[in-house]
């Protein structure tokens, strides 16, 4: 009952923010402001940014994003020092970290500001015109994990999980199929542990390329990859098989 109550109830003023922005709510002092849009869904966020440009300019400043972050996660640490090659970034970026690491990405539970960044740094250098080497973005993970305290077992099961939620996260479209088109023709990699790939990761982009993706093949680029998936797996799944 309590929460049908909530529901509707930020439903009305997800409704008054949308049509009265020179009303009641347009006159409120912008702290006021700040703690409403904090409490409404953030899938409404962009909507209601697109409002007035006052709005916008709450969207784009800090104080928006570290208050969000104070009442989502108000454990959050906020270290001063961030050693690695992966910037931390703005408040909002530090808000889509959080994000990430509790909704995209499984850690048992906890929040890890640390993954967050990670997911987000190899989702945008993979959507990239230009990807750079595998190898070389796997590495800036573990390297990044490595200057922030985990050991280098811890490194190499984090950077495989995230390899494996960026890629199940990617938009289904050509893009995305060229990309993973090339990760499955890059050559073998012999890199010491813990900068090894994980062979989950192959198997995954394989995966996805022989099921989400089978009628963006031709012809002879299929029976390519399927030669190339059957000198790394025995044996392939029949699924990938019937082009």
């Amino acid at each position: 009952m309590f929460d049908n109550k909530y529901h509707f109830l930020n439903h009305r003023v997800q409704k008054c923010l949308m049509t009265d922005r020179n009303g009641p709510f347009g006159r409120l002092p912008e702290h006021l402001l700040v703690e409403i849009f904090i409490r409404l869904p953030t899938c409404e966020w962009v909507q209601i940014s697109c409002v007035s440009k006052h709005w916008a300019s709450i969207f784009q400043g800090e104080c928006m994003w570290q208050t969000a972050i104070a009442r989502n996660w108000p454990s959050a640490g906020l270290r001063k020092r961030w050693p690695g090659p992966i910037p931390r970034g703005s408040a909002r970026r530090r808000f889509q970290a959080l994000y990430v690491s509790q909704n995209l990405v499984s850690s048992g539970g906890d929040i890890d500001e640390l993954v967050g960044h990670t997911y987000l740094y190899l989702k945008e250098q993979l959507e990239r015109p230009v990807v750079a080497p595998s190898s070389i973005l796997h590495g800036t993970i573990i390297d990044q994990f490595i200057a922030c305290g985990r050991t280098g077992e811890k490194a190499h099961e984090l950077a495989s999980k995230i390899w494996l939620a960026v890629i199940d996260n990617l938009e289904e479209n050509q893009q995305t199929f060229l990309l993973l088109k090339h990760l499955s023709q890059e050559g073998e990699f012999f890199l010491p542990f813990p900068y090894s790939r994980s062979y989950k990761v192959l198997w995954r982009v394989f995966d996805k390329l022989f099921t989400d993706f089978r009628d963006c093949f031709s012809r002879v680029d299929y029976h390519d990859a399927l030669a190339g998936a059957k000198s790394r797996f025995q044996p392939v799944p029949s699924a990938w098989l019937g082009h």
